[in-house]
């Protein structure tokens, strides 16, 4: 499920696995598509800040996640 246009309902319903895992493939994926730029074979570069989102929304998940259990 590791899309990177996931709503932030999708990203709660998620389980602190799914969430690494998620991560893990959008960071892939992200570092994928940064060197396909590099031999210019990009052909979708609004990838990019969907990416970035899609990571960030994950991360802020994990830290809300790890303050409530504290």
């Amino acid at each position: 499920m590791a899309k990177s246009d996931m709503s932030p309902e999708q990203v709660r319903k998620m389980s602190d696995a799914e969430i690494g895992i998620a991560l893990k493939e959008l960071r892939t994926k992200g570092f994928d598509l940064r060197s396909q730029l590099v031999t210019e074979k990009v052909e979708d570069t609004s990838q990019f800040p969907k990416i970035k989102a899609g990571v960030a929304r994950l991360l802020t998940e994990r830290s809300a996640r790890a303050k409530k259990s504290k």
